[in-house]
């Protein structure tokens, strides 16, 4: 049966190591429908979308890929938070040229498990000398008015991804712009760190070559060495990012830029680029896509789509 090119197989590596260099903190659960077999770790690929359905197999190719880790840590100017379980997700159309679009999911490429702030707002805002903020610090004793949980959010598509850095180390493979949000009832529902405008960018590296692994399956999932489909895996590398900026906090309190200051004033916000890192300490990420798409132009994506679809249980 027809196996990838040495091409194909390297823009699949690359795409998978790029995927699976982000950590985040959050508070969302990803969502989607159960697949069966192989297709089950893509429950968010955006096979629907323009881009990927437009996909011919010749010029374009599509594949899906996601990203999970089961923890790390990211540090935003003085605070460091310890990240619990992330995801990423989103489609590649790979070009004939080299490069490469992604196509984020409508609900956007990030989700993971919520993250609680050490210290809670006593850490991030306590003791100050502005007096409103004084006498919030006195009432925090209370663990529920203490507690704060953050939340890393996409705030647009991922872009800038390079392929060739996938499978290097040292080269930054992809940007992913974020936000988060700082969930606490004293803080109101609009306070963030970053935003779509002024976003926090990640830029990860690798800093090891992962283990890699290949498959095959049907279109509905079900493994199968001589299948229409393929699946690449990789696991176990390290990835950092210690080049990027964060903004100060905006919209934090109902006096609005009264707890802006004291938290950024306590936290070290805004951080230029240098002060702040994210660290992931292992991923899994696994791409599939079409075993030989030449072979379905120029439906390539709708081949793809269809196939996802027949999987869903």
């Amino acid at each position: 049966m027809p196996r990838l090119s040495i091409r194909t197989r390297l823009s699949a590596v690359a795409a998978l190591t790029a995927l699976g260099t982000l950590a985040s903190v959050g508070g969302a659960s990803a969502a989607g429908p159960t697949l069966n077999g192989q297709w089950a770790p893509f429950t968010r690929c955006p096979v629907d979308a323009p881009a990927m359905l437009a996909a011919d197999g010749s010029g374009k190719t599509p594949q899906c890929v996601v990203s999970t880790s089961a923890g790390g840590s990211i540090k935003l100017g003085k605070t460091t938070v310890v990240t619990g379980r992330t995801e990423l997700q989103f489609g590649v159309v790979q070009n004939a040229d080299g490069t490469s679009a992604v196509v984020a999911p409508p609900s956007g490429a990030l989700v993971a498990d919520s993250a609680t702030v050490p210290g809670g707002l006593l850490g991030l805002m306590c003791p100050s000398d502005i007096p409103v903020i004084s006498g919030i610090c006195q009432t925090l004793g209370d663990s529920r008015l203490n507690k704060i949980t953050a939340t890393m959010e996409s705030v647009g598509a991922p872009y800038a991804f390079d392929q060739t850095a996938g499978v290097l180390k040292d080269m930054p493979i992809i940007a992913l712009p974020v936000r988060v949000h700082l969930q606490n009832p004293l803080l109101g529902d609009n306070c963030y760190i970053g935003s779509a405008s002024a976003p926090i960018v990640l830029r990860p590296k690798n800093l090891d070559y992962p283990a890699f692994g290949m498959s095959f399956f049907k279109g509905d999932g079900t493994a199968d060495e001589a299948g229409e489909m393929s699946r690449i895996d990789l696991t176990g590398a390290p990835q950092h990012d210690g080049d990027f900026a964060v903004p100060g906090a905006t919209g934090c309190g109902l006096n609005v830029g009264l707890i802006n200051a004291a938290v950024n004033a306590k936290t070290g916000l805004p951080s230029a680029a240098g002060n702040n890192s994210l660290t992931l300490n292992s991923a899994q990420t696994s791409l599939a896509g079409l075993t030989a798409p030449g072979t379905v132009v120029p439906d390539a994506g709708k081949v793809l789509a269809r196939n996802w679809h027949s999987a869903v249980r």
